[in-house]
């Protein structure tokens, strides 16, 4: 069964208020963090594995507004980003990439010796570490064909792709639990208090009295397109310099340079920057794009994992807890935005980039917002750490090829 984009449109709206329901019926999933979108998107995603096992009923969704709503989702980021913040947060930018590269190594090795303890080849085990995981289904579709032709291990997509999917399902789940034990086991209070809207989303205390005014949300839905269209320039710009950068990056870039220049030369009073229509929109693209992105996994594909996957899987998913909770959340600071950012980076170290968006909104969603940690995990996710991963990876290739 094919749905079409105006249906699958209409279906990630029901599980997006499936999930929210779940949430607030059951009060566990809220305690813990758990984004709406994630709880919804995963019990979407089991109902079709039910219908195609108990049918052969497998059914695939249209996709192509999942992007738009990525793009838009990032241009909001930017435009909400100051670089009063950028320079505050520029410490734990630096600090956080350093971590996030080497737990690239970390994630390779354990994937290696896995691999290697079964008997398989350990170049294989690339497949289960940072490919899959810290790069997503991306990176995965690239590097499998290359591993597929060059080393035979056959099946390697198949393989890599399950890593994948497996990781964006468990870097949704395990963020909000990180942050709930590094707030309450340290007895941590926001850095700073502010009556400003949430970068995303809405508290769940203020949710039935937040409102959105009609002028700014038609300005902010303006400067958005005009952002993304400069951003499309922009990445046909570099790729005429041979320098190739994704839609969404360069939309985040434009957004941080038209709001930190456009409103102080001009003397624009509505700006969108800080409003709740801006929170609104984002919110909006985020949820209806992870679930989009989790009700359209298969999870059938996930019990065709042999069991040395199974036990790479689960010692990837310990050792990035341990290194959020032991390590990041130390090195970052280990007050509120350092709990906050080690949400996030469990996300994005088994997921990706809005998944590491969606536990940090889910956790401010609860607790108060982290300026510091909307800026800091997307700009290490979604530009740094895909250049850097793919070095490490041909370095790792070059060793054991």
């Amino acid at each position: 069964m094919v749905l079409d984009e105006r249906t699958t449109l209409m279906t990630a709206i029901v599980v997006y208020f499936l999930g929210k329901w779940l949430n607030r019926r059951f009060k566990v999933l809220q305690q813990f963090n758990i984004p709406e979108a994630v709880t919804g998107g995963i019990l979407a995603a089991s109902i079709s594995a039910f219908l195609y096992y108990l049918f052969s009923l497998e059914i695939t969704f249209s996709l192509a507004s999942r992007d738009l709503f990525l793009i838009v989702f990032f241009t909001t980021i930017g435009l909400n980003a100051k670089i009063s913040s950028l320079v505050k947060g520029g410490q734990s930018l630096l600090l956080l990439l350093i971590l996030a590269v080497m737990f690239l190594v970390v994630q390779n090795i354990i994937g290696v010796s896995v691999f290697s303890f079964f008997g398989m080849p350990a170049i294989s085990g690339l497949l289960g570490g940072s490919i899959s995981l810290s790069g997503g289904h991306g990176t995965a579709i690239a590097w499998s064909s290359e591993f597929h032709e060059q080393y035979a291990i056959y099946g390697a997509l198949e393989l890599a792709l399950a890593c994948a999917t497996f990781g964006l399902i468990f870097g949704g789940i395990l963020g909000g639990p990180i942050a709930k034990y590094l707030v309450e086991r340290h007895k941590l209070k926001p850095t700073v208090r502010s009556a400003k809207p949430l970068a995303v989303g809405v508290s769940y205390r203020n949710a039935k009295f937040a409102s959105v005014n009609i002028d700014q949300f038609l300005i902010s839905i303006f400067i958005i397109l005009a952002a993304i269209g400069l951003g499309h320039h922009l990445a046909v710009l570099l790729q005429h310099l041979n320098f190739e950068l994704p839609l969404f990056v360069c939309c985040l870039f434009v957004g941080i340079i038209l709001s930190n220049t456009v409103p102080y030369l001009f003397k624009i009073r509505s700006w969108p920057s800080d409003s709740a229509s801006l929170s609104f929109i984002s919110d909006l693209c985020l949820g209806l794009f992870l679930a989009m992105s989790l009700m359209s996994i298969q999870l059938w594909t996930l019990t065709s994992l042999a069991l040395p996957f199974v036990v790479l899987l689960v010692f990837q998913v310990i050792a990035t807890m341990l290194y959020a909770t032991l390590v990041v959340f130390r090195v970052l600071g280990k007050d509120y935005d350092a709990a906050v950012m080690a949400s996030g980076y469990a996300g994005l170290t088994l997921g990706a980039t809005p998944t590491a968006i969606a536990n940090m909104t889910a956790v401010t969603q609860h607790y108060a917002p982290s300026t510091k940690a909307f800026i800091v995990v997307p700009l290490v996710g979604a530009f740094f750490i895909d250049i850097l991963n793919a070095l490490v990876i041909s370095q790792f290739v070059s060793w054991l090829g």
